[in-house]
């Protein structure tokens, strides 16, 4: 089954909403239960602490049980002592009533005496009628019957085990025994009726009343999580479809697309990702368009003195010499220059040039181009300062060629438009990760508003003066390029006395023989 992602989150957040409303009610109706249980058994075990108090205390007047076994009602009445009740007359027991006491065991002992209770009454008589089992007023009346024996809840047998409780039906396996000892001696025994759960009707009314509680509870709880979960999903989820819309608007080239940001966690980081990949796109978009109206243009100057030197030798109105031979050679030269540099803008920018860097002396190749152009440079008039520091040695990861071709195209740029008679000093910086090399003319300088620009492709600062000395605009930008491949910056300001320095920064490499 193909789901959305949408659905995914939804049913996600509804199954842990439902697992967390059917656990939570199911939990605390067993700590409830057991809780209850466990009450249960402390007030039982209480009550019969008092009920054994009772007995000691009947068995140390009488010496035997015989007025037990022989009074049905009196043994009914030493049942039905509450837990804070005196057991001869079942109202509260007056101040400093003894307390149950009980040995670490279980084991009951006999309180210290307090005085002659009060008289309880006598043996049965035909003024106090019994009634048969089941009778409201009968001994009998709370006990369960079992097929045709009683069970009682609680019974009391001798010191030997045997019932003693009237009828003389119960039978000790039936019950937990609980010895009853008076001076150290063992008297008898008190049977509880062996149970698990609560038996008592109203016990387990008010636990059926509790787990219908929980059950309303916890079914009210699995409708507001559906409620909270199918909001919360939607609210989201929001951003997410926000960003699929946008994703499929910049498939179709719409570049302008923009995602509102609404929150400060990852969606919303996301999502201002998102947006600046769109203005990246959209910045990448408008430079390309920009790009190819400058190579049209570019291409189109050239072309047009091309086609009209031609057609005007065609038509007679210009002879086929050596003056117009050389004007179209000058202009094929000059296109022949600007295929050529696009070519080498679009190999640097490309990943392949990146691939055949390696360590090179920075110093050693900068001194080679330098006396490559020695003899151009003095014949323009323009002499060379070079730092002593350009002697050492430096080595950077970089391609011998491409670092050539920057530092050639840097000197050509100095032969176009530095004046002459003029000084180009060269400086070397070494420092522990990297290295600058600087390249200052003595001028002229470049207007402020041009130098964040002059590296930008086919731009030139005056284009009748960069025709006229044959600059295709694009030799800043290779070198910009180059450096760049790098992993090094460039930069260009005005020096002080009043010349173009070009500043580049290369990082050294810190290999072995660095």
């Amino acid at each position: 089954m193909n789901l959305k992602f949408r659905h995914k989150v939804f049913l996600a957040f509804l199954l842990n909403s439902l697992i967390i409303g059917i656990s939570i009610p199911l939990i605390v109706r067993f700590y409830s239960e057991r809780n209850f249980e466990n009450y249960v058994k402390k007030v039982e075990a209480e009550r019969i602490t008092r009920i054994v108090d009772e007995l000691v205390r009947e068995y140390g007047t009488n010496g035997n049980w015989d007025s037990v076994s022989r009074d049905p009602w009196l043994w009914f009445e030493m049942r039905h002592v509450g837990p804070s009740e005196d057991p001869r007359t079942g109202m509260p027991g007056p101040p400093g009533f003894p307390p149950p006491s009980a040995s670490i065991e279980g084991k009951i002992e006999l309180p210290p005496p307090i005085g002659p209770g009060p008289p309880h009454p006598g043996p049965y008589s035909p003024a106090r009628p019994l009634g048969g089992p089941g009778h409201p007023e009968s001994p009998h009346h709370h006990e369960r019957l079992d097929g045709d024996r009683a069970v009682a809840p609680i019974a009391l047998f001798d010191a030997e085990k045997r019932p003693l409780t009237p009828g003389g039906l119960a039978s000790p396996d039936g019950y937990r025994l609980v010895p009853i000892e008076a001076d150290s001696r063992l008297i008898g025994w008190l049977g509880v009726k062996k149970h698990e759960r609560p038996t008592h009707h109203l016990d387990v009314e008010f636990l059926k009343q509790q787990s219908q509680a929980f059950y309303a509870t916890g079914a009210f709880a699995l409708i507001f999580a559906v409620l909270v979960t199918f909001a919360l999903s939607r609210h989201l989820l929001a951003p997410v479809k926000e960003l699929e819309k946008g994703a499929r608007l910049l498939s179709l080239r719409r570049f302008d697309t923009r995602i509102s940001v609404k929150s400060t966690d990852e969606l919303g980081r996301l999502a201002a990702e998102f947006n600046a990949m769109a203005e990246a796109l959209e910045r990448h978009q408008q430079t390309q368009q920009q790009w190819l109206v400058d190579i049209s243009h570019e291409l189109r100057t050239p072309l047009a003195i091309l086609r009209g030197e031609i057609e005007a030798m065609q038509d007679g109105v210009r002879k086929v010499g050596r003056q117009g031979l050389d004007s179209l050679h000058f202009e094929v030269l000059h296109l022949s220059r600007i295929v050529g540099d696009l070519h080498d803008l679009c190999l640097i920018e490309s990943w392949s040039s990146r691939v055949e860097q390696e360590a090179v002396d920075l110093p050693e190749i900068l001194m080679e181009t330098l006396e490559s152009f020695k003899t151009r440079l003095e014949r323009r008039g323009i002499m060379i300062d070079a730092d002593a520091t350009v002697q050492n040695r430096v080595l950077v990861l970089a391609d011998a060629g491409r670092l050539t071709q920057l530092f050639s195209n840097l000197l050509e740029n100095t032969l176009r438009y530095a004046t002459a008679p003029g000084v180009l000093k060269i400086r070397l910086e070494v420092r522990p990760e990297d290295t600058i090399v600087g390249f200052e003319d003595s001028g002229p300088g470049v207007p402020e508003e041009s130098l964040p620009l002059i590296f930008d492709r086919l731009y030139r600062v005056d284009r009748a003066r960069s025709r006229e000395h044959g600059g295709s605009g694009l030799g800043l930008a290779i070198c910009k390029s180059i450096v760049e491949s790098f992993g090094g910056n460039i930069e260009a300001s005005n020096s002080p006395e009043g010349g173009l320095k070009i500043s580049m920064t290369f990082p050294r490499y810190l290999g072995l023989g660095s």
